[in-house]
């Protein structure tokens, strides 16, 4: 059949489509309203719609008695039109995630109202040339151009889906095209570059330049070359690890019923894909079948919202079937979608197809069906997917935002100075020009000497060209090395940070990465950490540590303290297998024979306690099964489920198969069937899940586990272990555990039957079916009886709770953002020392605008008002990602900021990657401080991007964030030393080398001016060319780099264990306006008092033994000599650290400058390069004189700078002059005593907390109404798990 038969035969088949072939929305009747139809207006209404089959319960066609409503996520009339998909989800979220008002980047993305359109006609093949005529060329500061109308992909056409944009994702910051002008507007907007541009410009001038016209030109280039060289290594490495990722290889369905292994960025739109167990997801998919049964699938998606728990996805009932290559390639018709957006949860799309009998049938499409790329396929086969965007559509490249050029603080401060520098070079210039005026106007006839133009105009052009003599003469003020100098060195620290292998992880064998070098001393001035929470202080590991069972408690292993009688009476803590030793029939004691008489019924009732306990355990959750090579794995949408599970399986109930109905569980080595009668499902409301199951003993039992506030509401009374378990509820959830309460009770058969027949009406209701079932449980959820309690460890990465106490010691705010849920994120956010036992928590959790704008209001008056009376209590705030999405609205964020500023800690949860990069974003534009943020999935790349310095963590979610990352780290413990120690020595160093930098050069330029003076300002130069312009580049070229790579004003070990030292760089104490003046006025006065000494010599000129004068090149290389001694003395007075280097770079300058000197004014003059030095050795160096000055003014000039020195070290210290102190001598740190005191502190207001807020575990993805977990035990018989299809 052709293409156009198969149009024709579509739109005589769809009575839904008039004679101009568009799609008619369907009336409010059945049938459609259409005058050609068969039934037209006054036909009566059929009994029965031919094209429905008797089957259906819910007619497939499109013209049911629903019109064409707009969707709530997306705007779009395609779903509501047919019929809902089992498990549609009613989730209704802000289309684009972007607050309103807020504009940071130019690709916003807004969600158009689609219009009805026409059944596409598959467009005739293209060629390459035809299709490259199409392309568009766009700028990059075009916006995008907002899509209209629907997007529509054929299915099984692979040339009519040519028009959409490819797989390929590229996230580098060039590319071939862009490089040259992203590289010099990155370049010019260093301000000392334009300058030395401008200098390199006017040198070519004749006639005006007093200096060689390639002295600043050459530099120049070198500076950038190495600039481009450093940028060019860095972006291909970005482009290395996205080859690596568009080559990754996925199975692609082939016309022909094969697939074939094809790779990620030449998958197209329109494509099927097989995926397989673990793979990750290559673009965005549509999932049309899978091996589970009704085509249910598992994914992972903690590379896109931080979440490790499962979510459950399904295919549409429609598609499901469809488990074999042939059957989907049997598919005709087309796909209608929404246009690519970023919002991650929304999804709204129809599949047009024909059944076999050639009928048009509409399929809706929902955001169950949607497979977003960066997820993971978890416990699933095999899974087919449709692709519906690729590449940069995908909805994860839609919240990815494109790689910025980040500048530091540090080189916005150094272009302010070079401004100043320019206004006195500037100033300068003028005020020699000036000088050189007065000379030409009023002193021409007593220097009748001289030829001097009389004209006006010639005035007027020597006036000009005499500013542009003294702007080159005096253009190395600005220090020509000194962009270079600072490159070389930030390269060189990163190479450190690189090297240092205490932040280098051996398990993974993955060292430190320093990706973008140009930042690195802005690690030493972070004020606020954006961290995110799964991956980066978490493991995604759950593992079962503890319970409480009839009062006792048990643990995996127990401390030697625990042991024995504790305090207060409290009875020891048990192990496992002390456990295992009751369940078996043992004596708890290894020292009793047979246990007493009068114990034996104790010993009996409490081995019944634990069995019932463990019962539940394997009983009572919606864990599937899966055997593999021998070993049991278990599905689970919540890791707390499975990691309970697991416990109960260590401790001999092994939960090993289920049935649609009933689960199997292997008790001591039993298997025993427990007939599950009714799911009672967990929700952030309930706080509690249970089961109704008869065990194998015929007894209805109800088995419930839950938060302990919400189990203790519904205890019968006169409770034995009610105290006991709440004592260990406190000592569990004072270590950071995630508690649950668990209880049962018995349920008479006559009671059941009458509850049953109300559950069965709550399920049924249409409208409220969440409210309805939650009632019913209630009923049944009484008069329990309280067996224990259960303690998880949501495992924390090594080191967490001393790194982030240790950072806000150091000053640091530490904000937590994460996909998780509120209670899951405070409970992590305790556990790892976020929230501390003294801090009161803010929390914000409101529906709408209104209410999130009144909270706000009230808690920000409440705070100000307390601490206007002089209170200063420690706050957390917590705020959940709808109430962020109010507050991020322009009208709400300053006042969201102000309230989060005054907090401590803040702690974000359900949070999209996007609303992650809102709230950086909003810091960073509000405040000046210097912001980090810190994550390890692709859900974190817009966060990373937007702060000033991105560390990604290189962990277990793939190398995404790591990848967009400034800095990379395998371990969130890594960063203590990374900002702590690195980020301090490297702020520290290159404040110092640039100071320094300016200084050398100051102090040269400057006897240049005071020069001016004395040669009636006609511009002549006090030194030989070529030995000025070595000055920077060869002889004090060594010691800035030596200062900037090794120096070190207090050790690694000081840093670490003073973490308030850190509080410097957020200051800014090393590199403020106060201290660049202090040095240039400094500069200024050791300028003065060199050319005043020399001058003073030198007064009447100085003669030699031979009776002639010695002439002006002698006196300048004298004082050129004496300017390098004294800059390279400062050197060695404000260097904390001297190494081997230290000693090459400062003594060693000197000492060559000394031997090179010589030799150069011999050889230069012989072989005609500069004729200046001419018969100047033989004068100059075996002069008394020349030595006196050497060693007398740098001496007479550094000692007002020791004695400053001392002074501020004696009298009026710095924190860190302490610490140095305090290094030197090894004076012992007296803080041990002080720390046990606050540790003890802690556990009491611990206890006290934790009373008032324990976490409790449980992370399943929630809809009350859509009974998913209910629906997905009953689908399952893992019994019958070779039943399956292979999906070949």
């Amino acid at each position: 059949m052709s293409d156009d038969d198969f149009v024709r035969l579509v739109s005589q088949a769809n009575p839904a489509l008039s004679n101009d072939g568009r799609y008619q929305p369907a009336s409010n009747r059945y049938p459609p309203a259409n005058l050609n139809s068969p039934y037209g207006q006054h036909a009566s209404p059929q009994p029965m719609d031919p094209f429905f089959d008797d089957e259906d319960e819910v007619p497939d066609s499109a013209f049911g008695p629903i019109p064409a409503l707009q969707s709530k996520e997306s705007g779009l009339p395609l779903t509501k039109n047919a019929a809902p998909a089992a498990g549609t989800s009613k989730l209704s979220l802000p289309t684009d995630g972007i607050p309103q008002g807020w504009n940071f980047d130019d690709d916003e993305v807004q969600l158009p109202t689609l219009t009805s359109a026409p059944v596409p006609k598959p467009p005739k093949k293209r060629g390459v040339v035809e299709r490259m005529r199409k392309a568009k060329w766009k700028w990059p500061w075009q916006k995008e151009k907002v899509l209209t109308g629907e997007r529509i992909i054929a299915l099984n056409n692979g040339d009519a889906n040519s028009d959409f944009i490819s797989n390929y994702v590229s996230t580098t910051k060039y590319n071939v095209v862009s490089f040259i002008p992203k590289f010099f507007f990155e370049q010019f907007s260093k301000y000392a570059n334009i300058f030395f541009l401008f200098t390199a410009c006017i040198q070519q001038i004749p006639g005006v330049s007093p200096t060689n016209k390639w002295t600043t030109i050459a530099p120049l280039a070198l500076v950038l070359l190495a600039s481009a060289y450093k940028e060019m290594q860095e972006d291909l490495k970005r482009r290395q690890s996205d080859s690596e990722l568009n080559a990754r290889r996925a199975k692609v369905l082939e016309q022909a019923g094969t697939f074939s292994s094809t790779k990620w960025k030449d998958i197209k739109v329109g494509d099927v894909v097989r995926l397989e167990n673990n793979d990750f997801i290559p673009a965005d998919l549509i999932l049309m079948s899978s091996s589970e049964p009704e085509g249910l699938c598992f994914i992972e998606t903690s590379n896109l919202d931080g979440e490790t728990n499962l979510k459950i996805k399904q295919a549409s009932p429609q598609t499901s079937a469809l488990t074999a290559p042939h059957l989907v390639t049997a598919l005709r018709g087309s796909m209608r979608s929404e246009h690519p957006n970023n919002s991650l949860y929304t999804f709204e799309g129809t599949l047009d197809t024909l059944t076999p009998e050639g009928i048009p049938k509409q399929i809706p499409l929902g955001p169950d069906q949607l497979l977003l790329r960066g997820a993971q396929i978890r416990n699933t086969p095999w899974a087919y997917g449709f692709v519906v965007f690729t590449g940069h559509e995908t909805k994860l490249m839609r919240n990815a935002t494109a790689a910025p050029i980040k500048r530091t603080a540090v080189e916005r401060q150094v272009n302010v100075q070079i401004v100043f520098l320019f206004i006195l070079l500037l100033a300068l210039s003028l005020g020699s020009t000036i000088g050189s005026s007065i000379r030409t106007w009023f002193f021409s006839t007593k220097q009748w000497y001289l030829l001097e133009t009389t004209s006006l105009s010639g005035r007027a052009k020597g006036f000009i060209e005499d500013i542009l003599t003294f702007v080159i003469l005096y253009n190395n003020l600005i220090p020509i090395s000194l962009i270079v100098t600072m490159e070389v060195v930030k390269f060189q620290q990163a190479q450190l940070i690189n090297s240092d292998l205490d932040m280098y992880y051996g398990k993974t064998d993955t060292p430190a990465l320093c990706r973008t070098s140009s930042l690195v001393e802005e690690l030493g001035q972070i004020e606020y950490v954006f961290s995110d929470k799964t991956g980066t202080l978490t493991r995604n590991e759950m593992e079962f540590r503890c319970c409480s069972i009839a009062g006792t408690a048990y643990a995996d292993e127990v401390d030697e303290n625990r042991r024995g009688e504790g305090e207060e009476g409290k009875e020891p803590w048990r192990t496992f297998k002390e456990m295992r030793a009751i369940l078996e029939g043992g004596s708890t004691n290894p020292f009793l024979d047979q246990p007493a008489p009068s114990s034996s019924g104790v010993v009996a009732k409490e081995r019944e306690i634990i069995r019932e306990f463990l019962t539940l355990l394997a009983v009572c959750h919606t864990v599937i099964p899966e055997v593999k090579e021998g070993k049991t794995i278990y599905q689970a949408s919540s890791p707390d489920e499975a990691a309970l599970v697991s416990g109960a399986e260590i401790l001999g109930f092994q939960f090993h198969t289920r049935k649609p109905k009933s689960v199997f569980v292997n008790i001591l080595g039993v298997s025993q069937e427990f007939e599950i009668l009714n799911v009672l499902e967990f929700n952030s409301t309930r706080k509690r899940m249970s089961t109704v199951v008869r065990g194998p003993d015929g007894k209805v039992k109800l088995y419930c586990k839950g938060a302990d506030n919400v189990i203790l509401e519904r205890l019968s009374k006169n409770q034995p272990f009610t105290d006991k378990t709440f004592v260990h509820l406190e000592d569990y959830a004072t270590e950071g555990l995630r508690t649950l309460c668990i209880a049962y009770r018995d349920i008479p058969d006559s009671e059941y039957r009458q509850w049953v027949t109300i559950y069965d009406q709550a399920a049924a209701t249409i409208n409220g079916r969440g409210d309805a079932l939650d009632k019913a449980a209630e009923i049944i959820e009484k008069d329990m009886f309280l067996l224990g309690a259960t303690a998880i460890e949501d495992k924390l990465q090594e080191g967490v709770p001393d790194t982030i106490h240790t950072l806000q010691t150091a000053g640091i705010k530490v904000w937590v953002l994460t996909g998780d849920r509120q209670e899951t994120a405070i409970n992590i956010g305790m556990s790892c020392r976020l929230i501390t036992e003294s801090m009161n928590l803010v929390i914000i959790n409101e529906e709408n605008l209104h209410g999130t704008k009144e909270t706000l209001e009230k808690r920000l008056t409440a705070i100000k008002n307390q601490r206007s009376t002089g209170e200063l209590e420690e706050l957390a705030l917590v705020i959940d990602g709808k109430s962020l999405g109010f507050a991020l609205e322009k009208e709400l964020s300053k006042m969201l900021l102000e309230l989060a500023i005054m907090c401590k800690a803040v702690i974000c949860c359900r949070v999209s990657p996007l609303q992650k990069a809102l709230v950086v974003k909003l810091v960073k534009k509000n405040s000046k401080s210097i912001l980090l943020a810190i994550g390890d999935g692709a859900n974190d790349v817009s966060m990373i991007q937007a702060a000033h310095v991105g560390v990604g963590i290189s962990g277990v979610e793939g190398l995404q964030a790591a990848r967009s990352s400034d800095v990379a780290i395998s371990q969130f413990r890594f960063l203590k030393k990374l900002l702590l120690v690195h980020g301090s020595w490297s702020y520290q160093r290159l404040s110092k080398l640039i100071l320094y930098s300016f200084y050398k050069n100051i102090v040269l330029y400057m006897t240049q001016f005071w020069y001016s003076f004395f040669n009636n300002f006609s511009g002549q130069i006090a030194y030989e060319s070529w030995t000025l312009s070595m000055y920077n580049v060869v002889f004090t070229l060594l010691p800035p780099l030596v200062i900037g790579v090794f120096d070190q004003f207090v050790s690694a070990r000081i840093l670490d264990r003073y973490p308030q030292l850190y509080m410097l760089g957020q200051k800014n104490a090393f590199f403020s306006k106060t201290a660049f003046w202090l040095w240039v006025a400094n500069a200024l006065y050791h300028s003065i008092i060199l050319f005043g000494f020399s001058i003073i010599l030198f007064w009447g000129d100085l003669k030699q033994s031979n009776g002639l004068d010695s002439g002006h090149w002698f006196w300048g290389t004298m004082l050129y000599l004496a300017v390098l001694l004294t800059v390279l003395g400062k050197a060695a007075l404000v260097s904390d650290l001297w190494t081997k280097y230290t000693a090459v770079a400062i003594p060693g300058s000197f000492v060559f400058t000394m031997l090179f000197l010589p030799l150069y004014c011999v050889v230069a003059p012989a072989i005609g390069f500069s004729l200046e030095y001419q018969g100047l050795v033989s004068h100059l160096w075996t002069n008394g004189v020349f030595y006196f000055m050497l060693i007398l003014v740098p001496i007479f000039c550094l000692s007002r700078d020791f004695v400053w020195k001392y002074y501020k070290r004696t009298y009026a210290p710095a924190s860190y002059h302490i610490a140095q102190e305090i290094q030197k001598y090894n004076i012992p740190d007296y803080r041990p005593r002080q720390e046990q005191f606050q540790k003890a502190i802690k556990k009491v207001r611990a206890v006290q907390r934790m009373r008032r807020n324990r976490g409790f575990a449980f992370s399943q993805t929630e809809n009350p109404a859509r009974q998913d977990q209910s629906r997905l035990i009953r689908a399952y018989d893992t019994s019958k798990s070779d039943a399956r299809p292979s999906g070949y």
